[in-house]
């Protein structure tokens, strides 16, 4: 991924945040058919400086024997976005050398996968990732809440990964290269937009600002 320094992330601990918050990623393999990518929730595991991804696919999906055969993954996670109008600089009024842009945070993982279809692990990982999204809920769903032989019969139709994560990288691209009357101009555009990813931007951006005041 390009990362000019601008935008480069590698706190950890700011990029296993987006995980959390955003775990459905592109799970993307070169195999002998060539690249192939699909939207896949993960899990984020493991102890402090040896953490891994899980997750588990559908059987029938080929992407899974392509990694059981050493095809090395690249995961992609997808958080904040939106398009940055140049009308919204300071410098436009100054010199009208603006053009448009797009913000937004992706970070990526790169490691080693393994495949683990045993039942032990198949039913811990779906019960953490049901845990993951339920936990808050007023009346929280639980796996045990089906009857076991359906989760028995719907687990042979899976089968589960595990990424080992050797490698992370972090792109937030927040106008960071823009001066601050620029980023104000941002601020102030963006909360002008209505809609729910232009305000998480804005806010981004606004905070960021008050952190670092340049």
């Amino acid at each position: 991924m390009y990362e000019p320094a601008h935008f480069k992330v590698e706190d950890r601990a700011a990029l296993f945040e987006v995980i959390r918050a955003h775990p459905l990623a592109q799970l993307v393999t070169a195999g002998p058919g060539g690249l192939m990518a699909n939207p896949i929730p993960f899990v984020l595991a493991g102890e402090p400086g040896q953490e891994v991804l899980r997750a588990h696919l559908a059987r029938p999906n080929p992407q899974w024997q392509e990694l059981k055969a050493g095809a090395e993954p690249l995961v992609i996670f997808q958080s904040v976005e939106h398009y940055i109008s140049p009308s919204w600089y300071a410098t436009k009024a100054e010199t009208h050398k603006v053009v448009p842009t797009w913000n937004y945070i992706v970070v990526q993982v790169r490691g080693r996968a393994r495949v683990n279809d045993s039942r032990a692990w198949l039913h811990g990982q779906i019960d953490r990732l049901t845990r993951q999204h339920e936990t808050k809920r007023a009346e929280p769903w639980s796996v045990n809440d089906a009857p076991e032989p359906f989760v028995e019969a719907q687990m042979r139709g899976i089968v589960g990964v595990e990424i080992e994560i050797r490698e992370i990288t972090g792109k937030f691209k927040l106008s960071q290269n823009r001066k601050v009357e620029d980023r104000q101009g941002v601020v102030e555009g963006l909360a002008g937009e209505g809609d729910a990813q232009a305000e998480a931007m804005r806010a981004l951006i606004a905070a960021h600002l008050a952190r670092t005041g340049a």
